[in-house]
């Protein structure tokens, strides 16, 4: 079209920044109708992306040794050429930041501002479980307040004290979440009122459960196990937050200091379940605008070629016996199936008309491509959207191993009942629930021993590493401040598999 290029050769400046990025945005807002938070673009250096590393991505933070140990780490790595760095890395904030490697080409800055800029963007702002679970718009101000409160706290109780409360806290971050009924909950314009009153009210709790539980039959009858845990909430898989509310040995700083750890755990709770998502979505969306810049000629062929090869490097998925490991490659599943999507709205064969009748053929592949990204997480889409033609690209097949067996049987091949069996086995490893174990805490008596019990519902007998399980509950008896129990429970018979005991190190 003989259109004026953006750039030339691999320098940039401040100025071809804010070409490439306004050339971007013409063709993410007008051609493919994204919907993005406003940008804040920053170019940093590899320390500096080192540190961001270091606090899982955050651009600020409390201080804890872990984030040192692993700073260390990575710069280790990195300065013995073991690994490289993120070409950027992007928060889900409002306004979004964007970080860019200083040391990227011209050529790389314009993509990963399409891959971050506007591809994570749009995907932070209309996906459902980051617009359930997060709220864009206060996590820089509660970041800020946490690294002061936490500050403050190590200024007059000590540095060991607190340190003590995030080390064990850290260790149920996992466990300190909640995954159902998604609320925002950071809100930093009314935090501190709410700490005023949160402290008012658990003290009057403390007190009136205390002299209010039952110690036998009610008037009414009812099994005062059965009215206490009522009272409690339990059972309670948000492990952190039962320990905020109820733990009869914490101090106030020290509930709040809890709080803070959950918050951040539960802002960071949809990454997981929508990478292959995120990822796929950041790089169809940077593939098809720098593709739009060649063709419109804003772009020359050496800089699309320069694409071209980052792309393929990003995609690339490695074979099963590959050193790297057999996982999927989030970027490469991603972005193969949301290819397919396009492909398939476009240009569909009669094997997709079967499979796909809702978008086959519909013609529009970005609206389609929207809808996915807005209204899926991995789980759903890989079994919503998985198609014979990307199983037999990836050559997928489903082992089954039964331990009763010598030897191992291919149960689900290249045919319709086979592709149907590999999209649901594909899709259930993305399931949360398969990967992360289910502890409730189940009975506390406050009235008597205060020992707190927990439960894992196991799954096909899965039980958690002793060794693991023993020092979390460690940790958990910490905070406490009495005994801790947890049972291993067979979700099918009701039998209990294991028992582990801790109490805390400290009167």
């Amino acid at each position: 079209m003989g259109a004026e290029l953006l750039f030339t050769g691999n320098d940039w400046d401040f100025a071809t920044l804010r070409r490439s990025y306004d050339a971007i945005e013409r063709i993410a807002e007008e051609e493919l109708g994204l919907e993005v938070y406003p940008n804040r673009i920053e170019v940093i250096t590899a320390e500096q992306m080192l540190d961001i590393y270091t606090a899982h991505g955050m651009p600020l933070t409390y201080r804890h040794w872990s984030y040192g140990k692993r700073f260390l780490q990575h710069e280790t790595s990195y300065r013995k050429g073991y690994t490289s760095l993120a070409y950027e890395v992007v928060i889900n904030s409002n306004p979004c930041i964007s970080y860019l490697m200083e040391g990227n080409t011209a050529t790389m800055q314009a993509l990963v501002i399409a891959h971050a800029a506007f591809g994570h963007n749009h995907f932070f702002r209309n996906n459902y479980l980051f617009r359930q679970w997060t709220e864009a718009s206060a996590i820089l101000d509660y970041l800020e307040f946490a690294r002061a409160f936490v500050g403050r706290c190590e200024d007059r109780y000590g540095v060991a004290a607190v340190e003590r409360v995030l080390d064990a806290a850290h260790s149920l971050s996992h466990h300190g979440v909640h995954r159902h009924g998604g609320t925002r909950q950071l809100n930093l314009e009314t935090e501190e009122k709410r700490q005023r009153e949160r402290r008012e009210h658990d003290e009057r709790m403390f007190n009136d459960l205390w002299r209010t539980v039952p110690t036998g039959k009610t008037a009414t009858g009812v099994d005062p196990v059965v009215e206490r845990r009522r009272r409690l909430g339990l059972p309670e898989e948000n492990l952190l937050y039962f320990l905020e509310k109820t733990s009869p040995r914490l101090q106030s700083w020290e509930r709040e200091i809890i709080r803070i750890v959950r918050l951040i755990a539960q802002y960071f709770l949809p990454q997981p379940q929508a990478k292959v998502m995120n990822e796929g979505c950041a790089t169809w969306v940077h593939q098809r605008i720098m593709t739009r810049l060649h063709e419109t000629g804003q772009i020359d062929d050496a800089a699309f070629l320069e694409v071209l090869h980052s792309t393929s490097n990003v995609v690339m998925q490695p074979g099963f016996d590959h050193p790297a490991g057999g996982d999927f490659n989030p970027y490469a599943l991603g972005y193969a199936m949301m290819s397919d999507i396009e492909r398939m709205c476009r240009e569909p064969t009669e094997e997709d008309r079967r499979w796909f009748p809702d978008i086959a053929g519909n013609g529009d592949p970005i609206g389609t491509l929207r809808h996915a990204w807005a209204n899926y997480r991995d789980e759903s889409f890989i079994h919503q959207f998985l198609s014979p033609a990307v199983m037999r690209q990836f050559k997928l097949f489903r082992l089954r191993d039964d331990t009763t067996e010598p030897f191992l049987l291919v149960d689900a091949i290249h045919d319709d009942p086979g592709y149907r069996e590999i999209r649901r086995s594909l899709a259930r490893t993305y399931d949360p629930g398969e990967h992360t174990a289910d502890v409730q805490v189940v009975d506390v008596d406050l009235a008597g021993d205060r020992r707190l019990m927990l439960e894992h519902r196991t799954k096909s007998g899965k039980l958690l590493n002793k060794k693991d399980a023993e020092q979390t509950l460690r940790y958990l008896a910490n905070l406490w401040g009495y005994e801790v129990r947890l049972q291993e429970v067979d979700s099918a018979t009701e039998a209990v598999l294991a028992t582990h005991v801790a109490g805390p190190l400290r009167v």
